[in-house]
């Protein structure tokens, strides 16, 4: 693409050179002569002191917020936000694919993962190709690439969805994070169908959001900026009236699991554990009609998931239910309440739960089950969040039977410090408690310690296949670990 081109709609300070246009970055070392050098200003990282790197590598279009000492031959546009200047960009270079797709996005504290994952996995199923984008990764057709963050960079986003419909997917479900549409990533997309999970209070904090009410508008902005034709929301939530205000979607779409009275609604919710699954069965009325619909995940909370799944694959996409409702029963979301399945009647969940409100939702769920005893092995991250520690030993203190505090991402924090953090929660609690730095070794033990008909929670790190230690990603998978300690245990006593 020509840069006048490019830059249409955008101030620019001269005529565009006589330039094509290839690439966009904001990374200087992928810089090159047919790329647009945006400078961002990270939480970290300064992107204007990158920008003579960017020149050595032969770029010359740079997109600054403040001024910046480069060659004459330099061409600079200074604008407000370099961020928004960056997705506006984006979407102009891949000519706005979200135009040619439905695409339905999902923002709330919790649940965006499960319900995203759950959605494409029965759109897929019911014949109509769907991609993802999210924590888990990007999935479409037979292609799946990690991310680094919920919500990839505008750039990767733009990429992502050309790919998509060359790939022949013309419908795709993303997570739409809090700091996504703090840093405008998701600006430019036209969303067709907008999903509210629920709010709790968390990402709040230094590099992150300065304030619940932060926190709260950013999330707020899915349902306002965007433009879509349908809101699907969960109507048991508080803050659902909130983030409907001032939504110009012409279509609003209750779901409830209390209420017959929403638009979608579950009644008769039922635990089920056998040596199979940890999971749930219940009844799912849409426009009068009542299926019967089971999932092989634990809790109610999941059950909202899934009723949110249900209510876009039935009222959007007009998939008959009970036709969906046989999909989701072979659905499964790695690191959401996974469950592996030990000797005796115990079982090992793996799940992501990283703050007090998902670790307390968890441990009370699980309780539900009637586990001869609940042991918690967990840790929080390094370099943030330090208020979830005391919060999340607290619940684990009040909830679990035994608890081994051990190391999450720690990152250049020291996890020794982490783990003291969390431990003083346990003072004036009777709850035994183990501390062992090293996870694997953490995973190993608690093996060890299983009787007939544990469960045992392995909580924090849910999907993710690393450990990040320092600077370095080691690979780390809990699933593989469990299996490998088994091996090394012949009985569970």
């Amino acid at each position: 693409m020509k840069l006048a081109e490019l830059f249409k709609g955008i101030p620019i300070p001269a005529p565009a050179p006589d330039l094509e246009v290839s690439f966009l970055t904001e990374n200087s070392s992928k810089a090159n002569a047919q790329t647009v050098f945006v400078c961002i200003e990270g939480a970290v990282h300064d992107g204007h002191g990158y920008a003579p790197d960017a020149y050595a590598r032969g770029c010359r279009v740079f997109v600054t917020q403040k001024e910046v000492s480069l060659p004459s031959d330099a061409f600079l546009v200074q604008v407000e936000d370099t961020r928004h200047t960056l997705a506006s960009l984006a979407c102009h270079l891949y000519e706005n694919p979200s135009h040619r797709m439905h695409l339905i996005g999902i923002t709330g504290t919790k649940g965006k993962t499960t319900t995203a994952q759950l959605i494409a996995h029965v759109l897929n199923q019911n014949g109509i190709p769907c991609g993802y984008v999210g924590t888990n990764g990007i999935s479409y057709a037979n292609t799946h690439i990690p991310t680094k963050n919920t919500t990839p960079d505008a750039v990767t986003l733009q990429e992502t969805l050309c790919e998509m419909l060359a790939a022949g997917v013309f419908t795709a479900v993303l997570e739409v994070s809090s700091q996504a549409l703090m840093q405008y990533r998701v600006d430019g997309i036209r969303f067709s169908t907008v999903l509210f999970t629920n709010l709790s209070f968390d990402h709040i904090g230094q590099n992150e959001h300065p304030s619940w009410e932060h926190y709260k508008a950013c999330k707020h902005r899915l349902f306002t900026d965007f433009e879509a034709e349908t809101v699907i929301y969960n109507a048991e939530d508080p803050a659902a009236r909130e983030m409907l205000d001032a939504t110009s979607a012409k279509r609003l779409i209750s779901c409830s699991i209390a209420s017959t009275t929403a638009d979608v609604f579950t009644t008769d919710i039922t635990l089920l554990r056998n040596e199979e699954m940890l999971g749930i069965e219940f009844q799912t009325t849409i426009r009068k009609e009542t299926v019967p619909c089971s999932l092989a995940m634990i809790g109610k909370v999941n059950a909202e998931n899934a009723l949110l799944t249900l209510a876009v694959a039935c009222e959007v996409f007009a998939i008959p239910l009970k036709n969906a409702a046989k999909s989701l029963k072979s659905a499964a979301v790695a690191g959401r309440s996974e469950c592996v399945q030990l000797p005796f009647g115990a079982c090992a969940i793996i799940d992501y739960a990283h703050n007090e409100t998902s670790l307390r939702q968890l441990l009370t769920t699980l309780r539900e089950y009637r586990p001869q005893r609940l042991i918690a092995l967990f840790g929080s991250v390094g370099e943030r969040s330090q208020l979830r520690r005391r919060e999340m030993g607290r619940v684990a203190a009040a909830l679990c039977d035994l608890a081994i505090l051990t190391s999450d991402n720690p990152g250049n924090e020291p996890p020794e410090a982490i783990i003291e953090e969390i431990a003083e929660a346990f003072a004036e609690s009777s709850t035994p408690f183990l501390k062992i730095t090293d996870r694997a070794e953490a995973i190993r033990k608690a093996i060890s310690l299983l009787q007939a008909d544990d469960i045992l929670v392995l909580a924090g790190k849910g999907h993710e296949n690393y450990q990040l230690i320092g600077t370095q990603k080691i690979p780390f998978s809990e699933k593989a670990l469990i299996l490998e300690a088994l091996k090394e245990e012949t009985v569970i006593s």
